[in-house]
């Protein structure tokens, strides 16, 4: 299942299935999910594993005294350090404990835990904290975070990081918190889009979703998404034999400024290997007679161009001089299918006369910006973006009337009626100039292709941080891999996409 949920929808979902289920049937059900979620990392069998159980005060620790008992069942050695007293625990966490015990579990003082030998373990698991945490993680508990971290074994986090929210991504405390580094992530009833933006990927480690069961009318229609080729799969269409250039429309990269030549190129290159038929460069200042890596395209003067027989691709090293604005504001009025990036946002930000132009396009803008580029758009800083990601870009596709992607780990995809997909591809490989370039001409591509624009997007990102991590799973990066790295992966991955439908 691809959809996320809110933490708010989460507890909805959760206290609906309660009432209609047998008390503990939901902890019964993540404690054993867990167990064999934690049996699959062992690198040794069983009972040859020595496990330490993080269990905190709720139902979180609750989940995690269930694992405890799955495990030490199926012959692990089993040590639970749990820092609340048995009598404060909430009813269902209480009889996990009495479960755990029954299977031989152990249960560790507290005051021992740093005299342990952290070498000794072969997995830990944090259930301290769930997607309910509101404050950072102070004192002992911040001091656990801390030793379990430097842990060298594998760690499986129980529906969250503990510390980690679980909605936005980001630390609970901010610069000051402090979360659980997770190699793996086990997230009950649904996915949710905390562990797969910002600083969440960092934390989480590679996701699965246990969705324990819960009948489908339990489950609101969702809004949110995780980024598959599912979500686009319908227009990964092989090519008729009977075709010709003019089948798969024409781009036109408008950028260029003086000193940012190269720009536009990496854009206008991706749009050609990506499947466009024609892809023409207009530069803002003198062009190059021709790309001499890619001499298919053709640079022209911008003021030369015919902007209303091509997809728009407008931004890519504009600047932001008057006659950069006086280009945009003719792509503006264009009729056709328009991508603004980079310095396009830029002037966007600088002439708020413009936004109501872009909102009232007949045909909505696809908008690129990285969380600067979003900040000075939406008049705040780039902490505020960061912050809460999945709002930002909901509020710029709201504003716009745009398709919105804001770039970043873990890129958000956002259209006007708030609904949301979060893409999971990419890795620090990005990180590098002309990378979005590269990712505003996919885009602009698959558009002359008469892809809609929201599967369109969808796909440019996925395709462009899928190809990321494959260079990187093939030591191209992510230390020096450049943005121009990218163009032939992506192709490769788009025509094995086409193949496999």
């Amino acid at each position: 299942m691809s959809a996320i949920y809110p933490v708010a929808d989460i507890r909805k979902i959760e206290q609906a299935a309660l009432r209609d289920l047998p008390a503990y049937t939901l902890m019964q059900r993540a404690g054993q999910a867990a167990a064999q979620a934690a049996l699959r990392l062992l690198p040794c069998p069983a009972h040859s594993a020595a496990i330490l159980v993080l269990a905190g005060p709720g139902n979180n620790g609750g989940d995690a005294l269930e694992a405890a008992a799955g495990l030490a069942k199926a012959g692990a050695e089993v040590v639970v350090l749990l820092k609340t007293p048995p009598s404060q625990l909430p009813p269902d966490a209480a009889q996990a404990l009495v479960r755990a015990q029954k299977q031989g579990v152990h249960l560790m003082p507290p005051e021992q835990f740093a005299e342990i030998d952290a070498s000794q373990w072969t997995l830990v698991i944090d259930g301290l904290f769930g997607i309910g945490l509101r404050r950072p993680l102070e004192g002992d508990w911040r001091n656990l975070a801390q030793a379990i971290n430097a842990m060298p074994c594998p760690l499986l986090a129980l529906d969250v990081p503990s510390g980690l929210d679980a909605d936005t991504g980001t630390v609970v405390g901010g610069a000051s918190g402090i979360a659980v580094k997770a190699s793996h992530t086990i997230t009950f009833i649904a996915d949710k889009a905390g562990l797969h933006t910002g600083d969440g990927p960092d934390y989480a480690g590679d996701v699965e979703v246990a969705e324990l069961a819960i009948a489908q009318h339990y489950l609101p229609a969702p809004d949110m998404w995780l980024n598959r080729p599912d979500l686009f799969g319908d227009y990964l269409q092989p090519r008729r034999r009977n075709s010709h250039k003019g089948s798969f429309g024409d781009v036109a990269v408008i950028g260029g400024a003086a000193g940012m030549a190269g720009a536009p190129i990496l854009a206008a290159r991706a749009a050609a290997k990506c499947g466009a038929g024609r892809v023409f460069v207009g530069y803002a200042d003198n062009p190059p007679a021709y790309d001499s890596a890619q001499p298919e395209l053709m640079c022209r003067h911008a003021a030369d161009l015919d902007f209303s027989s091509a997809v728009l691709v407008v931004g890519t090293g504009l600047g932001v001089a008057d006659s950069a604005l006086a280009l945009l504001t003719r792509a503006l009025d264009a009729l056709n299918w328009l991508v603004l990036d980079a310095d396009a946002l830029n002037l966007l930000a600088r002439q708020p006369q413009l936004h109501i132009q872009v909102a009232q396009r007949q045909h909505a803008a696809l908008m690129t910006p990285h969380p600067l580029e979003a900040a000075r758009l939406l008049g705040v800083s780039t902490s505020d973006i960061q912050a809460d990601r999945v709002a930002a870009a909901r509020k710029l596709a709201s504003r716009f009337n745009a398709v919105v992607v804001l770039k970043g780990a873990g890129s958000i995809i956002a259209r006007a009626d708030g609904a949301v997909v979060v893409n999971p591809t990419g890795n620090p490989a990005l990180a590098t100039a002309g990378s979005g370039d590269v990712l505003s001409g996919i885009c602009g591509a698959l558009l002359a292709q008469g892809w809609p624009q929201w599967e369109a997007a969808l796909a440019a990102v996925w395709l462009h941080g899928r190809a990321a991590d494959q260079l990187v799973a093939q030591g191209i990066g992510p230390i020096g891999l450049t943005a121009s790295e990218l163009i032939p992966e992506v192709r490769l991955l788009l025509n094995q996409l086409v193949q496999e439908r």
